[in-house]
């Protein structure tokens, strides 16, 4: 009887298959004619859409909040924004961090009326989310919710901003988290190279480049975070934005529900301004690191601000200099061989100046090679005008990438209220598009000859400093290395 059952399993088998195979024959279809490729220079695309800045409302409150609401009811959900004058420009000496601790500990420590762990519960049982920080010259506060949430989403949103608790356990948390950071940050040779680049140009103790130390945590008690909050965040000057699926009536009710009552802090600080920069030094500098077999490069001097007349021709530069078909990627990368990554960026601030900056890694047998091809491309855009194809292309590149920074009612918004926040007219954009259009030859040449300073220019190298032949001095004879220490200085505690 097992052996019946066996043979008609195996018969079963068989037929089975032998079915299978004759559908597969006549049912599966056939392979589709080939496509005969074309070459790209015969491809051709509809031309982009002129950008349209969707409508929007802006009205302010008697407190001096300033109120942007932009609808857009494709999907169920709002966000919004609350940008604060306020920033690590703004720190104590011997306190650099509070702000940034400030700034976390807003939304992570609670509110009045729910512990940290309450507030974490009821964003998650909603989907939504509510978010907070501080930069060097900026403070915002977020959130996020699905449009049936928004009522009570946006009182949880005001209350982080005007009631936070400022839980001790929370800022112990991040403060031991920041001892953490400390400790490794010397992990990274490139995350050294830009941190030591920056304190280079703007100075140890400068807002854009000073570093967190074990010092200034255990210098930041609870009460300085509280202070902090109190001097730097009001009303007047907030700018708040709201975007996405809402009715703007209602929307105004929650606005005046929720924060035309915000009243300044005693302690409030009016006009604090961001302090100027100058350049500290220049010259050849080296962090020693025997166990790296390349070595990290930063070249550059400091930069300019988003509202001189040069923007436009130095974005120009920055196309004709970088990515693929670009100046140094064609030497550096693919003529020498010596780097994978290659790049120089003129990199303006709205309300700073920011950096001119150049670099990369290489080999360290290769180092000398690179960093001399590097002055010698900056010496070049100085001397030589671009040629015609190359202004063209980076035209069409800066020109082409601009309809990506209004793809979303938020990018648009975030944009609109970034340029009301730094004093930009609410044009800057497209006057900056025009003058991107408008551009010459002669315009870049000049420009790079205005804001490119080989004499300004600071040199940092990372790396195994004896494995780099020829040596550094082949540079130039009379120029100083001067060698920089990175160990990190011990805790107290």
């Amino acid at each position: 009887m097992f052996w019946f059952s066996k043979r008609r399993l195996t018969t079963s088998f068989f037929l089975a298959m032998a079915t299978l195979g004759l559908v597969l024959t006549l049912g599966w279809s056939k392979p589709a004619n080939a496509v005969t490729a074309h070459h790209y220079t015969d491809l051709e695309f509809e031309p982009l859409s002129e950008i349209q800045i969707p409508e929007f409302e802006r009205y302010e409150l008697p407190n001096g909040l300033v109120v942007y609401l932009m609808e857009k009811h494709d999907l169920p959900l709002v966000s919004g924004s609350a940008t604060f004058r306020a920033g690590e420009f703004m720190e104590p000496e011997g306190k650099t961090g509070l702000a940034s601790i400030m700034g976390e500990s807003m939304r992570v420590g609670g509110t009045v009326n729910y512990t940290p762990d309450q507030l974490n519960q009821f964003l998650e049982q909603r989907a939504a989310s509510v978010e907070s920080s501080l930069s060097a010259t900026t403070g915002s506060a977020s959130f996020s919710a699905l449009s049936e949430d928004l009522a009570d989403v946006f009182a949880i949103f005001s209350e982080v901003i005007q009631q936070p608790a400022f839980a001790p356990e929370k800022i112990d948390l991040i403060k031991s988290q920041y001892r953490g950071s400390i400790a490794r940050r010397n992990d990274d040779p490139d995350d050294v190279t830009t941190r030591e680049f920056r304190k280079l140009i703007y100075g140890d103790e400068s807002p854009f480049a000073r570093m967190v130390e074990y010092s200034d945590i255990e210098n930041i008690s609870r009460d300085d975070v509280i202070d902090f909050y109190q001097t730097a965040i009001q009303p007047s000057g907030t700018i708040l934005g709201i975007s996405g699926d809402f009715d703007a009536t209602q929307m105004k009710v929650l606005i005046e529900e929720f924060f035309a009552d915000w009243s300044p802090s005693a302690r409030a600080k009016a006009n604090v301004q961001v302090p100027q920069v100058e350049q500290q030094t220049n010259g050849l500098y080296v962090v020693d690191q025997p166990q790296l077999t390349q070595s990290y490069i930063h070249i550059g001097h400091l930069g300019g601000r988003l509202d001189s007349p040069d923007h436009a021709p130095m974005v120009i530069l920055n196309e004709v200099l970088n990515g693929f078909g670009g100046r140094l990627f064609n030497d550096i990368r693919s003529r020498q061989g010596l780097a994978y990554v290659v790049y120089a960026f003129w990199s303006p601030r709205y309300d700073y100046p920011g950096l001119f900056i150049g670099g990369g890694q290489t080999r360290s047998e290769t180092t000398v090679p690179f960093i001399e091809t590097m002055y010698r491309e900056i010496q070049r855009v100085r001397q030589e005008p671009i040629k015609a194809e190359e202004l063209q292309y980076a035209k069409d590149a800066v020109l082409n990438s601009f309809v990506f920074n209004f793809a979303t009612p938020e990018q648009t918004l975030s944009r609109l209220i970034r340029y009301e926040y730094y004093g930009y007219p609410s044009d800057f954009v497209f006057e900056f598009q025009k003058a991107v259009e408008s551009t010459t030859i002669e315009q870049v040449l000049e420009a790079a000859q205005r804001n490119l300073k080989p004499s300004d220019l600071v040199t940092i190298v990372v790396g195994n400093i004896d494995a780099i032949d020829p040596s550094l001095g082949t540079l130039a004879e009379e120029v100083k290395i001067t060698p920089i220490d990175i160990s990190i200085p011990e805790s107290s505690v």
